[in-house]
């Protein structure tokens, strides 16, 4: 074979082995953000081998929910909590879309199939894909749990994800989740049952409520990504206890829980953005 020909040919085979290595590695960073959707594959019982202590061990791709520095849920303790005013008001610009509704096992999630808007932070915009809830909340304030906790789950273009936590206590129905019931009894005991239910409008779930905490943790699923922006809106909404048990009924097991145990809070800073105009007292 001529040499100059046999070099071109092992060149040509070192910048295809280069390309496709480059592929399959973007392939993981891409889906880095997004939580598992098998829920057999977890648990949150606290004594089951695949429970909350052992979700690191599952598979190596879980691995920083048993080692990473950086996990969610937290307790927003006030101790720790910083009055950050420059943090500025949280812009959103949702707006209606077409969504479905699927039942996942472990939770129940809203996932919207059009544009249903975004939120900005610092500067970058991070679109609205889907929400559900875990009862009782994950995220505690000063020790409190409430009865409920809902994910409003966000992804940038470069697949970062920022999720907006909105706490429910026991109370009068919540006028968002009205809308949902039939669908919430269509799915309920079905695991990966999905119905498409029309135009939802995230501004419903969301509130107008203004105070709020940040933090960087991570997925409260697995695989746990770490590097997530958390939002956690201060105000408590409320939620019927009807509509707390339909959507606990609708998970396979009626398992009296989906809440991840609190994480360590480590050296993180946990800030608050507190409008000049509202009374603290």
């Amino acid at each position: 074979m001529h040499p100059c020909r046999d070099l071109h040919l092992i060149v040509s085979a070192a910048l295809l082995f280069f390309s496709t290595s480059v592929l399959l590695s973007a392939v993981p960073a891409a889906r880095a953000q997004q939580e598992t959707d098998h829920e057999e594959e977890f648990s949150y019982s606290l004594d089951a081998e695949n429970g909350p202590a052992h979700w690191g061990e599952i598979k190596e791709e879980w691995s920083a929910c048993g080692n990473g520095e950086m996990q969610s849920p937290i307790d927003l303790a006030s101790q720790r909590v910083s009055l950050v005013r420059r943090l500025g008001h949280l812009n959103h610009s949702y707006a209606p879309a077409n969504a479905s509704i699927v039942n996942r096992g472990h939770d129940i999630m809203v996932r919207f199939e059009g544009d249903a808007g975004s939120v900005s932070i610092d500067g970058t915009a991070y679109h609205l894909r889907q929400l559900h809830w875990h009862a009782p909340t994950e995220h505690s304030v000063n020790g409190r749990r409430y009865d409920m906790e809902l994910h409003m789950v966000h992804e940038s273009a470069h697949n970062k994800a920022a999720v907006i936590g909105v706490f429910y206590e026991i109370g009068a129905h919540d006028a968002f989740l009205h809308k949902l019931e039939p669908y919430l009894e269509m799915i309920a005991k079905q695991p990966e049952r999905e119905e498409k239910v029309g135009v939802v409008d995230a501004r419903g779930a969301r509130g107008r409520a203004s105070v709020y905490y940040r933090y960087v943790g991570s997925l409260t699923t697995p695989p746990c990504t770490q590097g997530v922006i958390w939002t956690i809106v201060k105000r408590v909404r409320t939620v019927s206890r009807h509509q707390l048990e339909l959507l606990r009924e609708a998970v396979h097991d009626e398992m009296e829980k989906n809440a991840r145990p609190r994480q360590e809070v480590n050296s993180r800073d946990i800030t608050m953005f507190w409008p000049i105009q509202q009374n603290k007292h």
